[in-house]
């Protein structure tokens, strides 16, 4: 995974531009919906990681499922933005 989606991950489930708070939030509810029922969650497997998050990738799902450009490692889900509509957004003064 790219250094960017990882940063963009965390960076919208820390601090989420305010604009995309809600769109972000209902993103990951989606996303959250379908990795609960997946075989790759963390939840089925013994680990020492205290964090939710996908044996696939290995991506903390908290930040993973908010990262509006990234997709599933197995294709549950799909990306919903580019990064470049992303940095669009961000220059345009929407975000």
């Amino acid at each position: 995974m790219k250094m960017s989606k990882i940063y963009e991950g965390w960076k919208n489930n820390l601090l989420p531009p305010e604009k995309l708070k809600k769109f972000i939030e209902a993103t990951y509810k989606e996303r959250i919906s379908v990795c609960e029922g997946c075989p790759f969650h963390s939840k089925n497997f013994k680990t020492i990681r205290p964090d939710a998050h996908c044996t696939a990738c290995g991506c903390t799902l908290s930040a993973k499922l908010k990262c509006l450009s990234c997709e599933c490692p197995k294709g549950k889900w799909e990306q919903v933005i580019t990064v470049t509509e992303e940095e669009l957004i961000k220059k345009d003064g929407k975000a």
